[in-house]
């Protein structure tokens, strides 16, 4: 576990767009008017409600590097659309928001799907939001490692609870299809996937577009910028993805028989286990 020292000081990067001592006209208004500069449906942020959002768009993590927890935080620029449809299609051809090719006339060509995947957090990112929005400039440098549930990304649920069961259901369709798919995450999310063998871009079915969000000091202000874009198949990277890699049984083994041994010792009321055979036993007999 986490000791609170080795926590960031404070886990919000960014607040409606802009880093927290951002305090410029127009970070002042973003946060005042609770806007979106990301080009979300709406002017406003409408992360987790409409009333009153939780407008954080990243956090940091154990890295000190901010990572992305908003998923409309990947259309700075519309850069993602950019980069996926030169996976998707050739030069020449219309290309619309909704990544799709048509000629000239109107006439469907091609088709694609770009997935956004942001990064869940752990923990309560609601309080130190809306502790830091009180006051921006006194609460920038807030302390909050010592705080009950601190937030911070949880990179693992990110990929099993919700960016494997995009590529099973989605892609598998695309897959059937014979479509390409483009998933956009950052650097420190696609750090923690399982290791995908890359492929040329002319093979590719799938592309990971992996993004970092860069400091510009004299601005004061991160910008979504593709880092590298790796190229693999569809069905090995599902399943690098999909399938849990087995440890050591005994590893298991001892974990049971520790707590199998507490649970006798507390029942027996004398902190001895019974003199029977252990899962240890079995485990070196059967070997």
């Amino acid at each position: 576990m986490e000791k609170a020292q080795d926590l960031p000081k404070q886990p919000l990067a960014e607040v409606f767009g802009y880093p927290i001592d951002n305090f410029s006209q127009a970070a002042e208004r973003h946060r005042r008017l609770q806007l979106c500069p990301f080009n979300n449906k709406v002017p406003n942020c409408t992360k987790s409600r409409v009333e009153n959002p939780i407008g954080v768009c990243s956090v940091y993590d154990a890295n000190q590097t901010a990572t992305v927890t908003c998923p409309i935080r990947f259309r700075e620029d519309w850069y993602i659309v950019e980069h996926a449809a030169s996976f998707f299609f050739p030069q020449g051809g219309n290309i619309d928001i909704v990544l799709v090719s048509y000629d000239d006339v109107g006439r469907l060509k091609d088709f694609g799907s770009l997935e956004v995947q942001a990064v869940y957090t752990s923990g309560t990112i609601s309080a130190p939001f809306k502790q830091y929005v009180a006051d921006p400039a006194k609460n920038a440098n807030l302390d909050w490692r010592r705080h009950k549930n601190y937030p911070r990304p949880d990179y693992l649920s990110s990929s099993r609870k919700r960016l494997a069961p995009q590529l099973i259901y989605k892609g598998g369709i695309l897959h059937a299809w014979k479509k390409k798919m483009a998933v956009a995450v950052d650097s420190q999310f696609f750090a923690t996937l399982p290791s995908m063998e890359e492929v040329d871009r002319g093979e590719a079915e799938l592309a990971w577009l992996v993004y970092d969000l860069q400091h510009d000091i004299a601005e004061n202000q991160r910008h979504l910028t593709l880092a590298r874009t790796v190229y693999t198949r569809f069905i090995p990277t599902l399943d690098k993805i999909t399938k849990s890699e087995p440890g050591e049984v005994q590893e298991f083994v001892d974990f049971l028989q520790g707590k199998l041994n507490e649970v006798l010792a507390m029942g027996s009321g004398i902190g001895n286990t019974p003199d029977t055979a252990s899962l240890q036993d079995i485990v070196e007999t059967i070997e």
